[in-house]
C-alpha cells in the first residue's frame, strides 16, 4: 500500500519539477497580513502565471480557497489543485518526458 504523502512533500516536489521546466516558482506562507485564499504557489514562465494550491489525495479547499479558483478561472487564470506531480504534467514543457 502506497504511504500518504504530506502535503509538505508535495509541495516540494511540485515545486521542484516546475522549477525545473523553467518556471519563477514562489511560495506564499500564510500569517498576518496575508491574504488566506492565495494558493501555495505562483509559478511565472513565457507570459502564463499557474497557481497552485497543493493538497493531499483527501485534502479539501477552503470555501475562500474555492471562490478564488472561480475568481482567477471566470478571467481566464489558471488554478490547479495539484495533489502531485501528476496534476501539473500538462503545463510542463521542457521536461515532461521525465514524469
Amino acid at each position: 500500500m502506497a504511504r500518504k504523502q504530506p502535503e509538505s512533500v508535495i509541495l516540494q516536489a511540485v515545486r521542484n519539477a516546475l522549477t525545473l521546466d523553467g518556471y519563477d516558482v514562489t511560495r506564499h506562507q500564510q500569517g498576518l497580513g496575508s491574504r488566506k485564499v492565495f494558493p501555495d504557489l505562483t509559478a511565472l514562465k513565457d507570459g502564463r502565471t499557474l497557481y497552485v494550491e497543493i493538497k493531499t489525495a483527501t485534502g479539501k479547499q477552503s470555501p475562500y480557497q474555492v471562490e478564488f479558483q472561480r475568481v482567477c478561472e471566470a478571467h481566464g487564470g489558471v488554478y490547479i489543485l495539484a495533489r502531485s506531480v501528476d496534476d501539473i504534467k500538462p503545463y510542463l514543457t521542457r521536461i515532461q518526458s521525465m514524469f
